[in-house]
């Protein structure tokens, strides 16, 4: 009774990870849930009280419950029985693809990630490599908007710290939802990011299930007031200059809004801008069809290689920020107002001409970006550089010259940062940005922008280019 059993040694392995796994699936996995739950019950209640536009009960919804509602939402289920004759599938199989497909897009928002983790994390990162300043913010259009409306930031697209700069930046004011490329679909990074409320998008996809479901979570939260960020412009400007806007995600927004419906939908224009963009020369090249395109190991390597750059000079104390990162916020345009000056109700508009009039409100609304984007220092000096690109300059004529400009930019309307509100200031940091990085070269007292550099010096010029008359 009391006898030895022999097993062989891969069977005990086997039920040692079977148990350990029942201990984590039926004890651990249950007991870690509970706590972030209750900790993100805790800061909802914290939070609550100053949020400017509350988190709504969307938000709040367990994911499983909006991934099923994704999968038999009425449209959704004629898009998928369209799909199945035509492509003479399975009614199973096709639901079992939309449900992928919402699984991929629908986020699992947790307040305790966004606020606690995630908000800390993005102001450090921030603060760490730049020094972030809010140029222009109409606090009172902001504070006049109702509670109720779903609140969007547009903006232009020029990092990939864009995300984190702008999340951190209206954290007083919402927790946004926003959209992310499958670039971060990576382990544990996608984990983290739907738990800040993101959702993941195909860019450029043609399957028309997948776009059904995507339009119809995006119809949803919009629905359901949701505070999100959109970028029209649909991808990073590759030479600095604003792209055309995309009209899917905007298209999705408004083509349900009713003008005379309870909730309103309020866009805030939000225009960014840096002294430094981190995938600058990758941007750049993307842009020569002859240039080698590296493999993601390559560029995994190469980030890695920055990085650990940078972290040498922090050891030695040579380590130097990236100069400013400005945001600027813009009024509200509320499209009750919108549509109501221009007698439209997209609801009631067929496909062409209701692309047409999208096309008409992403035009208006990148328009109001474009003159948020703010002038920072590197832009401002860069931009003189090119005015004379063979020419050496002392210090005396590139702050004159500088001057000049900036009075032209301010008289045009442009938001034109200034450090300390000292222009010699401005001038000399955003000279010493371009001189650390070796764009311009300085010889007996007088500055020349290297040939071989004048793509990334336009680079940054361009991102003004359009405020410069």
């Amino acid at each position: 009774m009391f006898g030895s059993v022999t097993v062989p040694v891969w069977v005990a392995v086997l039920i040692g990870l079977a148990a350990a796994w029942a201990v984590y699936d039926r004890i651990m996995a249950p007991s870690v849930r509970w706590v972030l739950r209750s900790r993100a019950n805790r800061v909802l209640d914290e939070v609550g009280a100053r949020l400017k536009l509350e988190i709504r009960p969307f938000q709040r919804t367990r994911r499983q419950a909006l991934i099923d509602v994704l999968v038999y939402d009425e449209r959704v289920q004629e898009t998928a029985a369209a799909y199945a004759r035509q492509h003479d599938m399975p009614r199973d199989l096709v639901t079992d693809r939309i449900r992928e497909y919402a699984r991929e897009i629908v986020p699992a928002f947790n307040a305790y990630f966004y606020f606690r983790v995630g908000y800390r994390v993005g102001r450090w990162i921030t603060r760490s490599l730049y020094r972030v300043r809010v140029g222009r913010s109409d606090d009172g259009a902001l504070g006049r908007v109702s509670g109720d409306a779903t609140v969007v930031f547009v903006m232009n697209h020029r990092s990939n710290m864009d995300y984190i700069l702008a999340a951190f930046l209206v954290a007083d004011h919402a927790a946004l939802s926003y959209a992310v490329g499958e670039w971060a679909r990576i382990w544990p990074l996608q984990q983290l990011i739907r738990s800040m409320g993101a959702y993941f998008v195909r860019r450029n996809s043609q399957d028309p299930l997948y776009r059904r479901v995507l339009e119809r979570y995006i119809v949803k939260a919009t629905e359901a007031g949701v505070a999100q960020a959109i970028y029209p412009e649909g991808g990073l400007s590759r030479d600095g200059r604003m792209r055309a806007p995309k009209l899917g995600a905007l298209d999705y927004m408004v083509r349900g809004f009713h003008p005379e419906g309870d909730r309103d939908l309020v866009f805030v224009p939000l225009g960014i801008n840096y002294d430094r963009v981190l995938e600058d020369r990758t941007l750049l090249a993307a842009l020569d069809p002859g240039a080698h395109k590296p493999g993601a190991l390559r560029a995994v390597a190469t980030t890695c290689g920055f990085a650990w750059r940078q972290a040498i000079l922090m050891i030695r104390s040579q380590w130097q920020s990236f100069g400013y990162a400005c945001v600027n916020f813009g009024a509200p345009i509320s499209m009750r107002e919108y549509a109501a000056s221009r007698s439209i109700d997209f609801r009631r508009l067929g496909k062409e001409e209701r692309f047409a009039r999208v096309g008409e409100l992403a035009g208006h609304l990148m328009g109001a970006v474009a003159r948020l984007i703010p002038v920072l220092p590197v832009p401002l000096v860069a931009t003189v550089f090119l005015q004379s690109p063979g020419e050496a300059l002392s210090g005396i004529e590139i702050k004159s010259r500088v001057e000049a400009l900036a009075e032209r930019l301010e008289a045009a309307g442009a938001h034109v940062y200034v450090p300390q509100r000292d222009r010699d200031f401005a001038v000399t940091a955003g000279l010493q940005m371009l001189t650390l990085r070796r764009l311009v070269e300085e010889s007996d007292g007088r500055y020349s922008a290297r040939p071989s550099e004048l793509h990334v010096l336009q680079y940054y010029a361009n991102s003004i280019a359009h405020l410069v008359v």
